[in-house]
């Protein structure tokens, strides 16, 4: 990947109007030493989980997992995945990291989370940004699990707003004094290393204060946890409140630089996300297992329900948002381990996609199970609760939606006010100007004609209806970018409605995108014979993301937001339904 590309965000260059193709083909594989080593954990996972289902659907009942199983995980290697073989860890690739939870989440999601908390964004910050002498202290113990991680950031008013938070360090000579609490921290019971956000005084004159980042271990002074939180899902993982109450933090244990924890923790959560997808993924893939098996064996009307076009329909959707997940959470693995760099708005869209694609999986796998999906003998329900996490974890979906859509409106709004910079100096420097206005003029007329800068040329040929769907809606939406900016200017960060379709839009290009590459990939490598059912799950994807774009733009100029919003408003005075009958 060439450095220009590495430094380059697909969807934000295609809000623009350009296709960087090289971001997107060839589809990323995994080398063949890590699908060995990950087809034997998965042999090894089969013979360690295969037969406790017992065992978890009892911890799920208890809320708690047994210290001694915690051993267990330590002992199979579930802590060190991706900690550098040199400091005892297996070096996994985020693409090889994604596939292992996809292959745990098989078995127990409560499971999954623990291993993922540690490694995802429990200690990934000092992978990101810690320094040696960091990495030499601790990343051992935390390969071995004699150290198990968890990510503090949260408070009880600082979620997604992270900077309202109130936890606070303050200098002393060789230290920090830490102060504060935070909630929901996962591995929490346990942890014995945790990465903690907290507002510094800051040193730029500017009295502002800012966020650091900051390793806290569980044997300084003032480190105390509370309580297991009784949970909807995920009960038998480790929940709690975590509290520094006057801790000293040594300053060699700041991880990145003082005032600089945001963007450690946004680098730590974008890096993260493809381990939350991949388990999305795995638990995708083990409800069509159910569920198929379910539909064969259930006999109504003297034949077996699979028979029906309506199962037939469910379980054909599920196949496609599974293949379609898949994609875009390799997709983005696959940047992270060439060392992209501004891949953010593309890792927000494979969280939001993934997440939903299962939340609607186990709600239909549930469906076809009937009565039994909602049996605790059986394990949908205890997937649906433990699913519904993912939509609010890492940053609630409707918050990632606003930092997909604002991002572009964001180098849109920058790109307009480059072209309006470049007509106020055509008048004095016309020279200086016209690049900018020439590529500005470039764009319009693409956006108006289709011709030009849109085009994608290095998919299979058997899929060329497709690149062409892609060049067109790709034309609307840097039409639909502009025409928004310029309709709400500075507003667009109050007009939620807008930016909502915006990344709607954006989150199914991109995913379309994935499928298109994958597919062409399967072209590429087995003919168009031996990919035919990859050509219908492309032909449904595409049919189906089409019609959601293009309800999106219709609903650009065209829609019921004040409506909707006015009858919010009397809900929210009458704090009731009005219009009860009694």
């Amino acid at each position: 990947m060439s450095e220009n590309l590495t430094n380059t965000s697909f969807m934000r260059s295609l809000c623009m109007g350009r296709v960087e193709e090289g971001l997107l083909f060839p589809f990323p594989k995994m080398k063949k030493e890590e699908q060995d080593t990950i087809r034997t954990m998965a042999q090894s996972f089969q013979q360690w989980l295969g037969t406790r289902e017992k065992e978890f659907r009892k911890w799920d009942h208890e809320g708690e997992m047994p210290k001694e199983f915690l051993q267990e995980m330590r002992e199979i290697g579930l802590f060190g995945l991706i900690v550098p073989e040199e400091f005892g860890g297996m070096g996994l690739t985020a693409t090889g990291y994604s596939r292992v939870l996809q292959e745990l989440t098989r078995y127990d999601g409560s499971i999954v989370l623990t291993a993922g908390a540690h490694s995802s964004i429990g200690m990934r910050g000092l992978i990101l940004s810690g320094n040696d002498d960091q990495k030499k202290r601790y990343l051992p113990k935390l390969a071995s699990g004699e150290m198990i991680a968890a990510f503090c950031l949260t408070e009880a008013n600082a979620g997604s707003d992270a900077a309202s938070l109130k936890t606070k360090a303050v200098e002393e000579s060789d230290h920090w004094v830490l102060n504060g609490e935070k909630i929901w921290i996962t591995n929490g019971g346990f942890a014995d290393f945790f990465t903690v956000f907290a507002r510094t005084e800051s040193k730029d004159g500017s009295g502002k204060a800012k966020i650091t980042a900051f390793i806290v271990t569980r044997d300084m002074t003032g480190v105390t946890n509370g309580p297991h939180e009784d949970k909807m899902g995920i009960r038998a993982s480790s929940t709690t409140v975590v509290s520094f109450q006057n801790v000293k933090v040594p300053k060699a244990n700041v991880l990145g630089e003082v005032g600089g924890g945001f963007k450690v923790a946004m680098n730590i959560l974008n890096s993260g996300r493809t381990g939350l997808g991949g388990g999305c993924v795995g638990a995708m893939k083990f409800l069509i297992e159910q569920a198929t098996k379910q539909a064969k064996q259930r006999k109504q009307f003297e034949q077996p329900i699979a028979n029906f076009g309506l199962i037939k329909q469910k379980i054909g959707k599920m196949v496609v948002a599974t293949y379609a997940s898949e994609a875009v959470v390799n997709m983005v693995a696959g940047m992270v381990d060439k060392g992209h760099k501004d891949y953010a708005v593309e890792a927000a869209i494979s969280k939001i996609f993934a997440t939903e694609a299962l939340w609607e999986t186990v709600d239909e796998a549930l469906q076809i199970a009937g009565g039994n999906g909602f049996m605790r003998e059986f394990p949908y329900e205890r997937i649906m609760r433990n699913a519904r996490i993912n939509r609010i974890f890492e940053g609630t979906n409707e918050i990632l939606r606003l930092f997909v859509a604002l991002t572009a409106m964001n180098d849109v709004g920058a790109g307009l006010k480059e072209v309006a910079s470049a007509m106020g100096s055509a008048l004095h420097d016309p020279i200086k100007g016209f690049g900018i206005l020439s590529d500005y003029a470039k764009r319009r007329v693409s956006q108006a004609t289709g011709i030009g800068q849109f085009q994608m040329t290095k998919s299979h040929p058997a899929i060329a209806e497709h690149a062409r769907l892609f060049e067109d809606l790709t034309r609307q939406l840097s039409a639909a970018a502009d025409r928004i900016l310029r309709k709400h200017g500075k507003n667009i960060m109050n007009k939620q409605f807008a930016t909502r379709r915006l990344a709607d839009i954006m989150i199914d290009m991109y995913v379309l995108a994935c499928v298109i590459s994958r597919v062409s990939q399967s072209l590429e490598e087995n003919g168009v014979a031996k990919s035919a059912q990859e050509l219908e799950i492309l032909e449904v994807f595409a049919g189906d993301a089409k019609r959601r774009i293009q309800s999106n733009f219709d609903q650009i100029d065209n829609n019921n937001d004040e409506l909707i919003k006015s009858l919010a408003d009397h809900a929210f005075d009458q704090e009731k339904f009005s219009w009860d009958n009694i």
